[in-house]
Parts: structure tokens; sequence; C-alpha cells
């Protein structure tokens, strides 16, 4: 009995069925040893045949490379070629341009001189202007001086603008139309009363503002001067606009709102933002306080108004004129219709003529041809010229 030398995977090996495993073993790995080899000579064979197709290939690519090397340079060569030439055009070309630039400078300096010699003159024309400007400023400055005399004084002060509101009312509306310092039924009189039409109460314009506390006002130094002529202002402004309520706003006889003129824009801005009170007041008592440019945009919705009305005086002339014209264009249209009908007639009788005149115009032809028929053509529209007047063949003639 063989004795056992190892026991694994639950069974016992003997020794001699260890050699064998170790024979065995061996001969598996002399197989994959072998295997391993042929593989590897495989592969080297195979890596020195792809060698040989890289060389052949990268010779195939030197060879390309040659050949577009040799090309590149006849290229260069020709490119080298082109560009001396092309860099001659071009400093002939450069000399040219810079020639005529040269020239057309030349000549936008001897226009730029001839314009600036145009303009020194010009300037000192302007200057000349500018001197007699100078002079009229300094006449200006002097009528601006004694303005400030004319308003500095009261009366004077009025009558400035009196007359600027005379001159605003005078220019919209024609002399029937206000009346400065008229009288009215209670012996007051407005500085200008504004005849409305359609038998509409006439319209009061009042041009006395109070432009002292005004002054005040704005020669205030500090807060209590400030106050004090903001008061005095707040109490003429509401005098005044009730003295116009109450002198001028006569039921029936004037208009029921009153306009106290304002003659400046700047005082009009400056108390409608400012004393808001004293405007809110004034239109509760029916007086609107109005600046030179709402006089004027009132002025002429009244010339519009004035308008309107001998637009409409004048509407029976117009609709007479209207009726006049109207049977003027019916009696044209009339004889328009009368010629109609006599040219329909005329196209008729050439109609008639050109068939006639064509019907002669075929006999002729087949006479002069000598071919006639038997009987001659019926004339559907009656006997025409030329022809006999009863349907009787014509007569042949022989040859």
């Amino acid at each position: 009995m063989e004795s056992i030398l190892f026991s694994a995977f639950g069974r016992n090996f003997s020794g001699f069925e260890t050699v064998l495993i170790i024979l065995g073993l061996l001969l598996f790995v002399s197989v994959v040893a072998i295997f391993t080899s042929m593989a590897a000579n495989r592969k080297r064979r195979e890596d020195a045949i792809a060698l040989v197709e890289r060389n052949s290939e990268m010779e195939r690519h030197m060879a390309d490379l040659m050949r577009v090397q040799s090309e590149m340079t006849g290229r260069m060569h020709t490119m080298s070629e082109i560009f001396g030439s092309r860099t001659s055009d071009l400093a002939r070309l450069l000399t040219e341009r810079i020639e005529g630039a040269s020239h057309r400078t030349n000549q936008s300096v001897n226009e730029t001189r001839v314009k600036t010699e145009e303009s020194l003159s010009k300037l000192n024309e302007r200057l000349a202007v500018i001197d007699r400007a100078q002079s009229t400023i300094a006449d200006l400055s002097t009528e601006v001086v004694s303005l400030r005399d004319i308003l500095a004084n009261k009366q004077s002060r009025g009558a400035f603008g009196q007359g600027r509101m005379e001159a605003i009312v005078a220019d919209g509306l024609p002399n029937a139309s206000f009346n400065f310092q008229a009288t009215l039924s209670n012996n007051n009189r407005p500085d200008c009363l504004v005849t409305l039409p359609n038998d509409a109460p006439n319209l009061v314009i009042d041009a006395k503002f109070p432009l002292e506390a005004w002054q005040r006002l704005h020669e205030a130094e500090n807060t209590d001067q400030t106050k004090q002529a903001l008061a005095s202002f707040r109490n003429d402004m509401n005098v005044h606009v009730k003295a116009i309520s109450e002198k001028y706003l006569i039921p029936g006889e004037t208009h029921d709102t009153a306009f106290m003129f304002v003659p400046s824009e700047a005082i009009f801005a400056d108390i409608h933002e400012k004393f808001e009170d004293i405007v809110q007041k004034a239109l509760r008592q029916r007086v609107v306080i109005v600046s030179p440019s709402l006089l004027m945009l009132s002025i002429q919705v009244v010339q519009a108004l004035l308008r309107d009305v001998k637009m409409r005086e004048q509407a029976h002339i117009i609709q007479k004129e209207v009726a006049n014209l109207l049977s003027d264009v019916g009696r044209l249209s009339d004889r328009v219709v009368k010629l109609q009908t006599h040219f329909s007639q005329a196209n008729k009788d050439v109609e008639q003529i050109l068939i006639s005149t064509g019907k002669v115009t075929k006999r002729g032809e087949r006479i002069e041809q000598l071919e006639f028929e038997d009987k001659s053509e019926e004339d559907t529209d009656g006997p025409q010229l030329g022809e006999p007047e009863r349907d009787e063949p014509l007569l042949p003639i022989s040859r």
C-alpha cells in the first residue's frame, strides 16, 4: 500500500499521484511557454511588418513633402516676382497719389485762404454791426433808466400799465368794439370797456395794479420786513379786487366777470405761485387776474366771436350767391347734355358716310378688275351714295 504524502480538497494523495500532478503541471507550463513564445514571435513579425509599412509610408510622405517643397519654391519665386512688380506698381501709384494729394492740398489751401479772407471781411462787417448794436444797447440802457424812473412814479407807472393794456386791445379789436375811460351808469370809469357781440354785456378791464407793495416785498432785507410787505401786498390786492367787483360789475350793463390786468408775466407767475389765496378770492368775487399774454388770448377770442357774428350776418348773401351758382351749374349741365346729343348724332352720320364710302370703294375695285356679279349687294341701311334708289341689278358691261 502506497504511503499518503498529503491531503487536499478532502482527498489523500500518494507519492505516485503527486509525481503525476507535478509532471502535468510542468507539461502545462511548457505548453503555455511554447504558446507564449509563438505569440511573441507573431507579435514581433507583425511589428516588423508594421515598421516596414510605416517606413514605406514615411518615404512616400517624404517624397510628397519634397514635391510640395519644390512646388512651394516655384510659387515663392513666382510670388517674389509678382511682389516685385506689385511693389513697383505700388510705388508708382503712391507717387501719383502723393502728387495728386499735394495738388489738392494746394488747391484746398488756396480755397481756405480765399474763404478765410471772405470770413474776415464778413467778420469785419459783423463787428461793425456789433458796434452799432452796442450803441443801440447804450441807447436802450438810457431808455431803461428812464423806464425805471417812470416806474418809480405812481402816476407814470399807472400810465405805463394803462398804455400797455390799450396797445393790446387796440391791436386786436376794431375801433368800434372797445372804449377807453368810458363812463358807466354808476358814474365809475373803468380803464377799458370791451363791447361783446350778440348783445352781451360789456367786459371791464382794469389796469391799476398795486405795484408799490410788490416792490416793497422784493426790497425787504429781513424777515420782519418780508412779513410786513406780504401783509401789505395781500391787503392791497384784496382791496383792489373788492373795488373792481363793487364798481364795475353791474348786472345787465357789464359782464359778470371783470379782468384785472397785471403788466408783467413774472409778477403774474409769482402771484399764482405764492398768493394762491388771493387768486381764489378774486375768482370768488368774479375778478380774473390776467397777464399780457392771457389778455391777448382773450382779445383774440373776442375777435373770433366778432368775426363769427359778421359771418352769420352775411350768411343770407352767401346763400343767395350759392343758389345762383347752382342755377348756373344746372344750365351748364343742360347745355352739356345737348352738346353730347349733337356729338352722338354727328358720330352716327359719320358712321353712315363711312359705310357708303366703303361700298363705293369696293364697287370701284370691282370695276377696275372687271369683276361684276349678276346682281348688286343689297343695302340694309337704305339707298347710299352712288347706288340706285331701288333694288335693281347693275347692267353688265360686255368686254
